[in-house]
């Protein structure tokens, strides 16, 4: 993402469009994790890891200081988080009810 002199952010849609095809075209959780440990930081992947743990957690409604007690993930990035789950495109949701681990 590139952030525009007027402050908006550019997403280059065909990069992060063929990005996105690539991910859907892997096939399985090995070659998934085998792309991304290639693709991103040690940090890049604690910090995705982090936003993950947390997504079934508030879904379930637990509240943000117990899932730090139980993630150690900052209040503030489980807050940011609830954010994009409530208003971000819905991958998070999607996700969710496609991957075995139960919101409720």
């Amino acid at each position: 993402m590139k952030r525009r002199a007027d402050g908006v952010v550019d997403v280059e849609e065909d990069a992060l469009g063929m990005l996105a095809s690539v991910i859907g075209h892997l096939r399985g959780p090995a070659e998934v994790r085998a792309f991304l440990e290639d693709l991103c930081t040690p940090a890049e992947l604690e910090a995705m890891t982090d936003r993950w743990r947390v997504v079934p957690l508030l879904a379930r409604g637990i509240p943000y200081r117990e899932i730090h007690e139980l993630t150690q993930v900052s209040v503030t990035t489980i807050g940011r988080v609830a954010r994009t789950i409530e208003r971000g495109a819905g991958g998070y949701g999607q996700a969710l009810k496609r991957s075995r681990i139960r919101a409720a």
